[in-house]
């Protein structure tokens, strides 16, 4: 399973319209060269006669298109999120004073974004099977159903925090994703969670994130405050 952050859509407009002048300034500038180095017999006929852009007028709609190419995908580069997780091992979350695995995820990018999707995927003991990245998305709710049919309790062993569409993640924000006590992490090895932003351009990105990855599944003792 890929969990490296990806681009899965860019902007239509923003990019697509670009990415289009550059190649019709390309065109015009390869005609305008054929046109003014093709035999007389030949541009005098309909429609090689026809003069669109001089050469010099071609070679600068390729200059100013390309640098607006550039200028977009280095200011798309600096706006782009920078989607991470990481977990604790946490008091106060379940209730009985339990510790609980808890999970967050951070934006660690100087810019905005807004979650667009997110899906959920449960991996239970006994069937951890490598499975395809496009197979076995659910919803929130279906995912907390799945895992309480297998015995652990919504909101006494795990917690699938809401996230909703259209939510903000701030730049160098932390929002919670869940929590899962060792009752459930003995059923449930890997909860994955793709999750769908876009950025302040428009393009959309792509992070898959293991919940329960790297997790002390039979904490007894509470980690150490972040510095």
């Amino acid at each position: 399973m890929n969990e490296s952050q990806r681009v899965v859509r860019r902007n239509r407009v923003f990019s697509g319209l670009v990415t289009w002048l550059v190649y019709l300034s390309l065109l015009l500038l390869a005609y305008s060269v054929w046109r003014e180095n093709a035999p007389d017999r030949l541009t005098g006929s309909w429609p090689w006669k026809l003069e669109l852009l001089d050469g010099q007028s071609a070679a600068t709609a390729v200059v100013g298109s390309m640098g607006a190419a550039l200028a977009r995908a280095q200011y798309a580069r600096a706006v782009r999120p920078a989607i991470g997780h990481f977990g604790r091992v946490t008091p106060g979350m379940a209730p009985d004073d339990r510790l609980a695995w808890v999970c967050r995820v951070i934006n660690a990018a100087q810019d905005v974004a807004v979650v667009e999707q997110i899906d959920y995927r449960v991996v239970f003991t006994g069937d951890e099977s490598p499975a395809d990245d496009e197979a076995g998305w659910v919803s929130r709710e279906e995912a907390e159903r799945a895992i309480e049919e297998r015995g652990p309790v919504d909101r006494t062993d795990f917690t699938l925090h809401f996230i909703s569409a259209g939510k903000p993640l701030p730049a160098q924000g932390v929002v919670l994703i869940g929590w899962f006590t060792e009752a459930a992490m003995a059923e449930v090895p890997h909860v994955h969670v793709r999750l769908r932003v876009t950025d302040r351009v428009g393009d959309t990105h792509e992070r898959i994130i293991d919940v329960l990855k790297g997790a002390h599944r039979t904490p007894f003792r509470a980690d150490p405050p972040l510095l």
